[in-house]
């Protein structure tokens, strides 16, 4: 259940709007709860929601571009990998001991 419920049902027409808007851009697996969560998260976290005028919060979410949409998410992605996990140290030992170029 989203955070600010109540603001989120009155703003879930434009969210489920911009959820359209990225399906032409082929950014099809977005949800409306996925736009809210990078809303209160990243855009909205310095304010307080609970007092944020109406006009406010629609004309953030139409204003909003797939473009940062989707590199918060990369981001989130990064912050969420364990680098250091077995999986990865070749991964990682490649990056920090490159192989040599062999000369021509």
């Amino acid at each position: 259940m989203p955070k600010y419920t109540e603001q989120y049902d009155v703003v879930l027409p434009f969210l489920k709007s911009k959820c359209e808007e990225f399906q032409f851009s082929d950014y099809d697996t977005f949800t409306p709860e996925d736009i809210w969560q990078y809303l209160i998260k990243k855009k909205w976290r310095k304010k307080d929601i609970g007092d944020m005028p109406l006009h406010e919060m629609v004309n953030e979410i139409m204003e909003m571009r797939a473009s940062e949409f989707v590199a918060y998410h990369q981001i989130e992605g990064f912050k969420g990998d364990n680098w250091f996990s077995e999986g990865n140290s070749d991964d990682l030992e490649q990056l920090l001991r490159p192989t040599q170029k062999k000369p021509k």
